[in-house]
């Protein structure tokens, strides 16, 4: 097919092309947000049970702080995992409002993250105000250190120790390129859409309109007339 049948196509089916674009552009215009710069910060923990050293005696064949270190992996999982649900964003949003700040634990919920790489958890907080992140964190690592016996029964009623590696330093971080380009994105996506439209409205065309429609059906042209 040349390039002027696409042309063609395209003239013919254009209301297919632009209702996509206009709809997709509208709507994405309506529900969009400017960037707006972010507040993060990053904090490391390790957590692990205390030695039993009790049962510790002249005879022990192996390292009594074993069990610890190895508990500490499952400790760093288990409050890694534990850091981004909602009853841990409850914890901390009930923690802050002892501290008279009140934040949801929906929005608190949402401005966490975390991971867990050798034995130390890893808190990413984030929200648009400074202020708010830095008390996020704090408070979150009040909760991991303080209630984490809450959450663990196999800790038997007594807490892990769980020590902050890092103070939370609050920096800024500037918007994505991605969000810049989202109306765009959003324009472009409403172009593809309106093109398969157009090409499922001409593959589906029941009409013979030109020269090559006759020709796909494999009937010789031998002479075609044409409107001045």
């Amino acid at each position: 097919m040349r390039y002027g049948e696409y042309v063609t196509i395209i003239r013919r089916w254009w209301i297919l092309l632009v209702i996509p674009i206009v709809i997709v552009t509208i709507v994405g215009f309506i529900f969009y947000e400017v960037p707006s710069e972010r507040y993060v910060t990053t904090v490391r923990l390790s957590a692990a049970l205390t030695p039993d050293n009790h049962a510790s005696t002249s005879t022990t064949q192996f390292d009594t702080t074993y069990y610890s270190w190895l508990s500490s992996e499952y400790l760093v999982s288990g409050l890694s995992d534990w850091a981004i649900t909602g009853a841990f964003a409850s914890a901390v949003s009930e923690q802050l409002e002892g501290d008279k700040v009140y934040i949801s634990a929906s929005i608190v919920q949402n401005s966490i993250n975390s991971d867990y790489v050798r034995s130390e958890v890893v808190l990413y907080v984030n929200s648009s105000d400074p202020d708010h992140t830095s008390k996020i964190a704090n408070a979150a690592i009040r909760v991991m250190q303080e209630q984490n016996e809450t959450v663990f029964p196999q800790l038997g009623g007594r807490n892990a120790t769980v020590v902050a590696l890092d103070e939370p330093l609050v920096t800024p971080a500037s918007p994505r390129l991605t969000q810049y380009l989202e109306p765009l994105i959003r324009v472009v996506t409403g172009i593809v859409l309106g093109l398969l439209l157009v090409f499922c409205a001409h593959y589906f065309d029941p009409y013979v309109r030109n020269r090559s429609d006759v020709e796909i059906l494999g009937i010789r042209v031998i002479v075609e007339v044409t409107r001045q």
